[in-house]
């Protein structure tokens, strides 16, 4: 009502516009920054390959603990190396992801993990 959208027109250049995330983008950034602020609970990948900075998948059973962290960890892993490497600067992280959200605004994980950073 207060931007005079229309019942079926999209919000997404509306969140754009007013800075604001997404519900999945919201959720992105909740757990990518849950997985660097951690990301000492974490194994990450010691020999020398192609990207020495993924962070493996711990084996369990238990769903609760992998919807959470492997979703986390997941995307993480998904992330550029440019980005990964700002994670050991917690707050120019913090704000390269927010800036990486809002121009993509994710409407779903699925378009997280589809888009071609």
């Amino acid at each position: 009502m207060m931007t005079n959208l229309k019942k079926m027109d999209s919000c997404r250049e509306l969140f754009k516009t007013m800075e604001i995330l997404p519900f999945y983008s919201q959720q992105t950034f909740s757990l990518l920054w849950y997985v660097v602020i951690n990301k000492h609970l974490f194994t990450k990948s010691i020999t020398m390959t192609l990207d020495p900075l993924i962070i493996y998948l711990p084996i369990t059973n238990l769903t609760k603990y992998q919807k959470a962290h492997y979703a986390g960890i997941k995307m993480f892993n998904e992330l550029s190396t440019h980005k990964k490497c700002v994670a050991n600067e917690i707050q120019d992280f913090k704000s390269v992801l927010k800036r990486f959200l809002l121009s993509n605004l994710f409407y779903s994980i699925g378009e997280y993990f589809n888009s071609n950073e």
